[in-house]
């Protein structure tokens, strides 16, 4: 069986030891803060006692020896290993709240003449530098407004997903609590009617057969399925050429609850048929 390793990367307070706990779940090895000039012979390519699906946390603590991933994860490529590289992230102000709440420091927060506050947000913005090679190269998630339940069914999803073609992942989300941050392409279908102004539907959701009933009969919304499934259609094949891994589609309304859950079921069932596809519905809790 071909070796397989999943590398957890990301912003400090993102979530790393959430995601990585989901892929212990899963049956991998894990290890958190790996230098990375352990990886290797933590994969053990030679020795077969060695577990054949491993997963690592890094993070800006392995400090000079960050640069030197990209490379050493294509070695391993290049030598038969099964790589995957997750690279969780989240709005600056959810990193500040975050380590507000838990009284942690920052890895790379100095001591000095400034505020606290100041030094976080000083080291936030060095660590975004340092960790920007690394987000580029890595599928990202955007962990700002998930529940760490969302987060580790996300994780798993990602990890099931057939790692030799294109994966399409559809996401809906709610404008008025942020863009998603993880997106590819993002599209905005507040424009559409809402089913959050008829009374029997307003509790209910896109995935229920009320509010698809009434988005069907909408010529709009039929008009924006079309319009964005050509969009994609056009494009796909360009990037699955380009190598990607995986590609998020991100489709937001007011409330994340009503149209963009709708169109993210639509396309993802229309795409299933010639790629591999997921769903994530940020503000809904997991199925």
């Amino acid at each position: 069986m071909m070796r397989q390793l999943v590398v957890i990367t990301g912003m400090s307070g993102s979530g790393k030891s959430i995601a990585l706990r989901a892929l212990e779940d899963a049956g991998y090895y894990c290890v958190d803060n790996l230098p990375p000039e352990l990886l290797e012979p933590l994969i053990g390519l030679d020795d077969p006692r060695k577990p054949e699906r491993t997963a690592v946390a890094m993070d800006v603590r392995s400090g000079a020896s960050l640069p030197q991933v990209p490379l050493m994860l294509q070695t391993l490529r290049d030598r038969g290993v099964e790589v995957r590289q997750i690279f969780l992230d989240a709005s600056d102000d959810t990193l500040l709240r975050r380590f507000s709440e838990t009284r942690r420091r920052h890895p790379l927060s100095s001591s000095g003449d400034v505020s606290q506050q100041q030094a976080l947000t000083e080291a936030i913005t060095a660590e975004r530098d340092l960790l920007a090679d690394l987000r580029e190269r890595s599928h990202v998630i955007d962990t700002s407004m998930l529940r760490a339940a969302q987060l580790q069914s996300f994780v798993k999803s990602l990890i099931a997903a057939p790692s030799s073609q294109l994966t399409l992942v559809f996401e809906s989300f709610a404008f008025k609590r942020g863009i998603a941050l993880d997106a590819d392409f993002v599209f905005d279908v507040r424009m559409l009617p809402n089913p959050h102004y008829e009374p029997e539907l307003r509790a209910l959701t896109g995935r229920d057969a009320g509010v698809i009933e009434f988005l069907r009969r909408e010529p709009e919304v039929g008009r924006m399925f079309n319009e964005i499934a050509a969009f994609l259609r056009g494009w796909l094949p360009e990037l699955a050429d380009n190598q990607r891994s995986y590609v998020t589609v991100a489709i937001g309304c007011t409330g994340g609850q009503h149209r963009s859950v709708y169109l993210v079921e639509q396309l993802a069932a229309a795409f299933s048929k010639d790629w591999h596809t997921l769903t994530r519905h940020r503000e809904l809790p997991p199925a």
